[in-house]
């Protein structure tokens, strides 16, 4: 049994969920159900990110406070995970106490490593605004290729950039030229760590393609020392003398949350924290394309400038970007489809099925109405919906519900047996949407096989072969809802329910005699003028 860390992305508490965001962080979900089925100890965490001016912003906007407005997010950002069957061990918030205590005490430690120096520099200031912005909330001109961009990093070039050397910076809330105050502040000395992170990039060639490109680009462009404090009054306060009435930069302290929050899961499972962050234990990252950095350079960084022998990162899962009918979603502009609204429409395992099996794994993708509805219709339903329901309304109707008596068919039983390795190795290294391919293949297979072998003509013809094939259908159905269990956890549930067997990951069997009760259909067809309506909902 080994001891898996799977740290999914923190969204931003000031605003609801789209798809964008279900997309990158699903495949978390998919590791977390297929190591416990393995029998491994898991931690599963993640949270809402609370603090910083997004937060602060938004609350002005509405005249609430922070607190109100991260908390509202929070809840709803929880129930739409849970209505998703996001497994999580621990889904927290950076504003928990429990949080809060953990990253002042890392970084009073950090502070008397060696690596962490004061430093006066300029921060942007708007003036109608009344408060101090984050970079990502400062727009200009990248003073490198000359594209509009905000204040952190250029979109189109993927430079990291200095606020201060924007050309024409403007707040991004109200649009106001901003102003820059000198202020002292913390740094940590990051360029002190460039050989360690290039060795970490370097013998870890399973990470993602675009994780493995974009570090390689920081690390070879220069890494830069970035700023641990800010002067920002909703965050975590400095727990360092003269620095009282200073917040922790949200990225100095966000990304510590994989640390608290698995902490807290270990003390659930009265387990020990320190073994889950030692040389025994396995990491994923799970995170869209524009977290990459913050999980390959500035989290290895704090660990490494901590210096208590945290583990680093084993495998990051970063996926790439999800448009929306050929366009970029946009929230300030309300062009996204929201997860909320989604849940209230369409089952839960539909949605995973598309985002997993068509989502931006590795470059990306598009998600249409139209896509949505034929995946749903013609895949999940026609494919495999289908084989279930017709495999186990012949049973009940010719034979009461009775499993039928049979003798297993050695070609199909290796293929099965097969596909536990193969699909099991695919979900270790990332590879989602090859895993659950890997599966619709057989469930196509499975189905030429009900259909070639026409047990609706064998049952007055042959007898003892129409019973035979039926059991063989119910054997593939009971595998292939342990198979699909991590992929899609309601309907497979239903259906390991059903066949009174568990969802543990190894080939599964019941026996003839076994009476199945009367099955539910596992998912209802969507009408097509769906298409038309939602996509209409867009253009307004």
């Amino acid at each position: 049994m080994k001891n898996i860390l799977i740290g999914g992305a923190w969204p931003y508490a000031n605003g609801s969920l789209h798809i964008g965001h279900i997309a990158g962080l699903l495949p978390g979900d998919v590791l977390a159900r297929y190591h416990r089925a393995i029998g491994d100890q898991v931690y599963f965490v993640s949270g809402s990110d609370c603090h910083g001016t997004p937060v602060a912003i938004r609350a002005k906007q509405e005249n609430k406070t922070p607190q109100e407005i991260s908390d509202f997010y929070h809840e709803e950002f929880a129930e739409c995970f849970a209505k998703l069957g996001f497994s999580y061990d621990v889904y927290t918030r950076t504003s928990d106490v429990k949080h809060k205590e953990f990253v002042r005490e890392f970084h009073r430690k950090l502070y008397e490593s060696g690596y962490v120096y004061e430093k006066d520099v300029p921060q942007a200031y708007c003036e109608k605004c009344g408060t101090f912005l984050a970079d990502r909330f400062v727009l200009g001109r990248c003073p490198e290729c000359g594209s509009d961009t905000r204040g952190d990093q250029c979109d189109a070039c993927g430079t990291v950039l200095d606020v201060e050397n924007l050309g024409d910076p403007v707040c991004a809330v109200c649009g106001d030229p901003v102003s820059f105050r000198e202020s002292g502040h913390l740094f940590i000395e990051i360029t002190a760590f460039q050989e360690a992170l290039k060795e970490l990039v370097d013998t870890h060639p399973q990470w993602r393609k675009n994780a493995v490109a974009f570090t390689n680009r920081y690390i070879r462009e220069g890494l830069r020392d970035r700023a641990l404090t800010r002067d920002l009054e909703w965050g975590i306060k400095v727990p360092k003398t003269g620095y009282e009435e200073k917040t922790i930069y949200i990225w100095a302290e966000n990304v510590l949350g994989y640390l608290s929050a698995s902490k807290t899961a270990a003390e659930e499972k009265g387990t020990d924290f320190k073994k889950l962050w030692g040389t025994d234990a396995k990491h994923y990252y799970v995170h869209g394309k524009d977290n990459i950095p913050f999980h390959t350079i500035i989290l290895p960084a704090l660990l490494l400038a901590h210096g208590a022998g945290w583990h680093l990162p084993d495998q990051i899962v970063s996926s790439e970007y999800m448009t929306l009918e050929g366009r970029k979603i946009s929230t300030s502009r309300n062009y996204a489809i929201w997860i909320k609204d989604l849940l209230a429409h369409y089952e839960a395992d539909s949605i995973r099925y598309f985002f997993l099996a068509n989502g931006p794994e590795k470059k990306d993708a598009d998600f249409s109405w139209r896509e949505y509805v034929h995946s749903h219709n013609g895949e999940l339903l026609g494919t495999y919906g289908n084989f279930v329901n017709r495999s186990l309304a012949f049973i009940e109707k010719y034979w009461g519900g009775v499993v039928p008596q049979g003798t297993e068919d050695e070609a199909l039983a290796g293929q099965i047996e097969s596909l536990f390795g193969s699909v099991g190795r695919r979900i270790e290294g990332g590879a989602f949407k090859d895993a659950i391919g890997e599966i619709f293949d057989f469930v196509r297979t499975a189905n030429k096989f009900f259909d070639t072998e026409k047990p609706w003509i064998t049952r007055t013809t042959d007898e003892a072969a129409c019973r035979n094939t039926l059991y063989q259908c119910v054997q593939i159905i009971a595998n292939l809802a342990v198979l699909l269990f991590p992929f899609l956890p309601f309907s497979s549930e239903k259906v390991c329910g059903l066949l009174g067997i568990s969802s543990k990951w190894e080939k599964q069997a019941v026996p003839a005699g076994y009476v199945i009760p009367k099955a539910e259909i596992l998912f209802r067809r969507i009408d097509k003028e769906v298409i038309e309506t939602e996509s209409e909902k867009l253009r307004l």
